[in-house]
């Protein structure tokens, strides 16, 4: 059961790994982010390319299952450093500088995010974490005191392991935790392709069908599948947007493919 502590007004940001070492995008998320103040802003990041970049600098060879990094002992101690160290800490100087109160914290710190070892149909993830529980109480404790939360994905496993969490699903867990009025998880596509157009809105049974086609692929699959699981959960919007999109979003518009329950 997700806890929920006093609810504030929130949207929850997921960015991509790709995407944060590109100084123009970084300049413009973080604009964007600090325009956000009503609601205000919870920031859940990834870094799948500088954790790639640094396995293969330390002798190890990437794996994937359906876009779910494999992470074995020496690969966890490689998304620690980058993810709770280096990216996390990055985002928080340029907020900080952009005029924040930006904090960076892991899925371990406060016992924010507890999991348990993710099992998955088509192999073994190891170290993978799956979602069970977000301590929302904190959560909106630092919200209400007007910090920005710079949440790591690194999280704490029910038996004292850390394990490295996909990124899409640890933004769901603290949508729904917080319940967040839109959990925007922004890639470096403008929405959700299907022959080169971007899709307005996708529902369940049309997202399937173009995941078991092949046509939602890769690192999109969580995505697509962690917007349908917040909406469904309760959360009133969910959307798949570019950087475009997300400074529209802080401005009052639309923008992305919406995903429907």
């Amino acid at each position: 059961m997700l806890t929920r502590g006093t609810p504030v007004e929130t949207v929850v940001v997921k960015v991509g790994g790709n995407e944060l070492d590109d100084a123009a995008f970084m300049e413009r998320f973080v604009g964007a982010l600090v325009r956000l103040e009503d609601p205000r802003p919870v920031l859940v990041h990834g870094g799948g390319k500088e954790i790639a970049a640094l396995q293969k600098r330390l002798g190890l060879q990437p794996q994937f299952v359906e876009g779910l990094r494999v992470t074995d002992a020496e690969s966890l101690h490689v998304a620690e450093m980058v993810l709770s160290g280096s990216i996390n800490k990055r985002l928080v100087a340029r907020l900080v500088m952009a005029g924040a109160q930006a904090i960076g914290l892991s899925g371990v710190d406060l016992g924010l995010i507890r999991v348990d070892r993710m099992s998955h149909p088509s192999g073994d993830l190891g170290f993978v974490g799956s979602v069970r529980s977000v301590n929302g109480e904190a959560l909106n404790s630092l919200l209400a005191q007007g910090v920005l939360p710079v949440i790591s994905p690194i999280s704490l496993g029910y038996d004292g392991q850390t394990y490295n969490v996909n990124a899409d699903h640890a933004a769901l867990g603290i949508a729904r935790a917080i319940a967040a009025r839109a959990l925007l998880l922004v890639t470096n596509v403008a929405g959700v392709l299907v022959d080169g157009q971007v899709q307005a809105r996708l529902g369940r049974v049309e997202a399937e069908a173009l995941i078991a086609r092949g046509t939602i692929n890769g690192g999109m699959v969580p995505k697509v599948r962690s917007a349908l699981d917040a909406v469904s959960a309760g959360v009133p919007e969910a959307r798949i947007l570019d950087i475009a999109g997300l400074e529209i979003y802080a401005l009052g518009g639309l923008a992305g493919t919406a995903i429907a329950a």
